[in-house]
């Protein structure tokens, strides 16, 4: 009894959604925290987090909650915010 081996499709190589690499300019609470040069979504929120880390601003506690220090505040607009809504509130900052 020989099992025949079958072979997986050739997985299709991802492209990049074109939405998510149109540079977009942010607004001037954004641009106080990541810089004023437009950027795609996924490296806003890149520069977001060297931001947080390096101001170490996830709660001790619960690291998927980042507090705000005055610059993050007035991007947030709340004392804290969890990392799954960091993405949303981006939107409102960028054009």
């Amino acid at each position: 009894m020989a099992t025949a081996s079958k072979k997986a499709p050739a997985a299709k190589k991802r492209t990049p959604n074109a939405a998510f690499m149109k540079p977009l300019t942010p607004d001037a609470a954004l641009a106080a925290v990541i810089g004023n040069k437009p950027l795609p979504r996924t490296e806003i929120v890149k520069q977001l987090w060297v931001y947080i880390k390096a101001h170490n601003l996830q709660d001790a506690k619960n690291k998927r909650m980042i507090n705000a220090d005055a610059k993050l505040k007035a991007l947030f607009g709340k004392p804290q915010v969890s990392m799954f809504e960091l993405a949303g509130l981006i939107g409102k900052h960028v054009s």
